[in-house]
């Protein structure tokens, strides 16, 4: 985070840092539920605080730099890609975006509480709705932009195999170890993996064995460290870390469709939001997007 990005981009990039250097795991969802309440019960704390200091006028020059920020609030998962995007739309327009990674549920409710991202683009449908029915998004902006698969890893040295199916055996292919997942009660990938594990007759074998993640790309760090046996997140974050490798997919009909919807927000005024919108939309977005293992849907526009 540089010295001068806004101090709203901060705040959900502490999720994605802390959460990524330093990932902390709850050992059931009820745990993982409460974890994630204090998380946001912390982010209410220190926007508290930090509204004592600007009316004390202690952050005019991060207001400043707000008003001129392009902040977009993105999730996890899509960090590589769009940290690619975003220096290309650079090289081409002299423009950047300030990109804030966290899971979407946490940036969903960080723009309800009036963050001031100008475009948020979630991993599911869900979080976007949630926006939408509290009408903080544009509506006629909205459009799905990708889609994913979730994937089964592990480090990159395991030398077992397991067949994703019906009642396979993952409690015996973890051992004495756990599973990382994001977290399954708030977080898109970890609903997506549970409701993969309950429509095959697994999660009841393995929930007492899953390490919960504030983010997917936390529950990625748990596998590529070796602090988890196995782990399920998408198939673009294991294609971006070199530790783990893939063992299994998961059939597309065991959970719902993976599709990553965008949108500006509805206090979006930038005079570049749609611009950027529009690019990620555009024929060079979409070859960097399927770089990283990304379904694009619809067709680039050029």
């Amino acid at each position: 985070m540089s010295e001068t990005s806004p101090f709203w981009a901060l705040y959900p990039i502490a999720y994605s840092e802390r959460a990524c250097l330093y990932p902390s795991y709850t050992r059931t969802a009820e745990e993982g539920a409460v974890g994630w309440f204090k998380q946001a019960c912390l982010g209410k704390v220190v926007g508290a605080f930090v509204a004592v200091l600007a009316a004390c006028g202690m952050l005019a020059p991060t207001a400043q730099s707000r008003d001129k920020d392009l902040i977009v609030f993105a999730a996890a998962s899509l960090k590589n890609a769009l940290d690619e995007i975003n220096e290309q739309w650079q090289k081409e327009t002299g423009k950047k975006a300030v990109i804030s990674y966290a899971g979407s549920s946490a940036l969903a409710k960080q723009i309800e509480q009036r963050a001031p991202a100008q475009m948020f683009i979630s991993a599911d449908i869900d979080w976007m709705d949630y926006l939408a029915q509290k009408n903080l998004i544009k509506p006629e902006t909205r459009s799905n932009l990708l889609g994913n698969r979730i994937v089964l890893i592990a480090p990159k040295d395991q030398s077992k195999t397991i067949e994703i199916k019906p009642g396979f055996d993952l409690a015996g292919f973890l051992g004495d170890g756990r599973l990382a997942m994001a977290n399954v009660t708030s977080v898109p990938a970890g609903k997506y993996g549970k409701a993969a594990l309950e429509k095959l007759d697994v999660w009841a074998s393995v929930s007492d064995k899953v390490a919960q993640a504030e983010n997917v790309r936390a529950a990625l760090l748990l596998v590529s460290r070796g602090e988890t046996a196995a782990g399920i997140v998408y198939q673009t974050d294991a294609a971006a870390d070199p530790n783990v490798k893939i063992v299994g997919v998961f059939p597309e009909d065991t959970h719902p469709p993976i599709i990553y919807p965008v949108a500006l927000t509805a206090e979006a005024s930038h005079p570049d939001a749609a611009a950027f919108l529009d690019y990620l939309k555009s024929a060079r977005a979409k070859s960097l997007f399927e770089a990283q293992g990304f379904i694009v849907l619809g067709s680039g526009q050029s």
